[in-house]
């Protein structure tokens, strides 16, 4: 893998690609943000990452790189892969979905790495999901690491139930966090679950050459 070649993911609403398609990749707290935003992920866990911060200790122990600890909440988090465990409670229900959603309506952001660092945008990423304490956190001058410090092998992994497969759910959920915006120029493709759903995205103003049905990235 080479670092070039990696593609970021985010998970979306379809009724939310008409604002992203005016203004991209919105934070929350940003001036630009859908009001009409639709939500298909776990409340709960949104709420958790407002409050919880994090040291980003490259790699080390402690608090010898003198670098300041960072709020989750302040961040537009991106999987490095597809089919992650929040799909599924996003698609099945439970734990604080709201309801599920059906596929149909699920559509998936795909960015480049390579783009994000040439756009000057300030990042962190992760070798685990942020709010596991077993987690590390990396900057941006760690970024030449980044291939060799993912576990592909884990994000690849279709199977990660279980407690005796808690370290690889962690890992396979390993992150990107983006500090602002991102603007529409740095989406490079959307992902659907059926020609349905092309089309719908078709009719939203998505060019079909952006578009790839990707079913088996689904639940």
């Amino acid at each position: 893998m080479e670092l070039n070649k990696v593609i970021l993911y985010r998970i979306t609403h379809i009724e939310n690609i008409p604002h992203i398609l005016q203004y991209g990749i919105t934070h929350k707290d940003s001036p630009n943000k859908n009001p009409d935003y639709k939500n298909i992920g776990d409340l709960s866990l949104i709420n958790n990452r407002s409050k919880k911060y994090v040291s980003v200790e490259n790699g080390g122990f402690g608090s010898e790189n003198g670098l300041s600890p960072i709020r989750l909440g302040d961040f537009v988090p991106f999987y490095f892969g597809v089919k992650m465990p929040m799909l599924y409670v996003a698609q099945h229900g439970g734990n604080f979905v709201e309801r599920a959603t059906s596929p149909i309506n699920i559509i998936y952001l795909g960015c480049s790495v390579s783009k994000i660092i040439s756009a000057k945008i300030d990042f962190y990423f992760t070798d685990g999901h942020a709010t596991d304490m077993l987690t590390s956190f990396y900057d941006k001058t760690k970024i030449n690491e980044l291939v060799d410090i993912v576990d592909w092998d884990a994000i690849k992994s279709l199977y990660w139930g279980g407690s005796e497969n808690l370290n690889i759910k962690r890992k396979k959920q390993a992150e990107f966090l983006v500090a602002a915006d991102l603007s529409p120029d740095l989406i490079i493709g959307f992902g659907c679950y059926n020609e349905i759903a092309k089309d719908k995205l078709i009719s939203l103003g998505v060019t079909e050459d952006k578009i790839k049905v990707i079913t088996q990235a689904y639940f």
